[in-house]
């Protein structure tokens, strides 16, 4: 399936690959669900490459935009939200200054994926948002999905950063190609959050998921965070920046087991300090 995606001649209307991934995630098993996720890392790879020439490719939206109408529905109309706790309250791990609230409870909404409008049609003002909501069901089912796709999926990331040098100097073991230089800057394509997010969770996963201690992954993973640190410098954007260099620490903190330390947790002890 990954090498008929990556044909020339793919994505069109009456191809019948996409077809087949059309008509295999509208089944109601979850189960062939998780087939069709566990390429859209090839789809969404060779789609937003060939998208950037302005080449039709209505058979690679038909099953963007089906993935698309069952988020919408699933979600029903709401947006994806997780609960800060507001720090101008005292906690066991910090005290403030404020002046306490009435309700020390209360918590900030912080949306992680706004609300869906339905769509019929990918123009280019919705591509990354079509194919954003993609890449978080894939993220949503990531336990499900095998190491191979995941580990093209890292590929894919160092693709789209377009910085190929960058992970040479890495020391990553994956790279060892030295004719990918024009493959890469090729590849290269915008990255706006609505796709970066996403692909920061996943890699996120990748690096410390609980389930996952494939050292070819992690280092696979390793390297493209590092591609996309170097593009978010060269983009000069501020928040990839702190969530891409967030992510290396993370790895390098995983990595040395002297930093394996969780500094939130309460030492038990005989002794009483007066």
């Amino acid at each position: 399936i990954t090498q008929l995606l990556h044909n020339p001649d793919s994505g069109a209307g009456d191809d019948n690959l996409c077809r087949w991934l059309y008509d295999t995630f509208q089944s109601a098993q979850p189960e062939l669900h998780l087939v069709v996720l566990r390429f859209i890392p090839v789809l969404a790879g060779v789609y937003l490459s060939r998208a950037a020439l302005n080449k039709p490719l209505p058979g690679f939206e038909a099953v963007l935009l089906a993935i698309y109408a069952y988020e919408t529905a699933a979600r029903n109309g709401q947006a994806v939200t997780v609960s800060i706790p507001d720090i101008s309250h005292s906690s066991i791990y910090h005290e403030t200054k404020q002046s306490a609230k009435n309700d020390v409870n209360e918590n900030h909404l912080a949306i992680v994926s706004p609300i869906l409008e339905p769509h019929g049609t990918v123009r280019s003002t919705r591509r990354a948002r079509i194919v954003g909501v993609a890449l978080e069901l894939y993220y949503s089912k990531i336990t499900y999905m095998p190491i191979d796709s995941k580990i093209y999926f890292c590929e894919l990331c160092k693709i789209w950063s377009g910085h190929q040098e960058v992970c040479k100097a890495s020391s990553s073991s994956l790279v060892k190609d030295e004719h990918l230089d024009n493959r890469y800057r090729k590849g290269r394509i915008t990255l706006p959050w609505d796709i970066l997010q996403p692909v920061l969770r996943i890699l996120g996963h990748c690096l410390m998921g609980p389930n996952d201690k494939d050292k070819q992954l992690a280092e696979a993973a390793c390297a493209a965070c590092n591609c996309l640190y170097a593009r978010a410098l060269h983009d000069i954007n501020s928040k990839a920046i702190l969530a891409t260099g967030s992510l290396l620490n993370l790895a390098k903190m995983a990595v040395d087991s002297k930093d394996n330390v969780d500094h939130t947790e309460i030492t038990m002890s005989n002794v009483i300090t007066i």
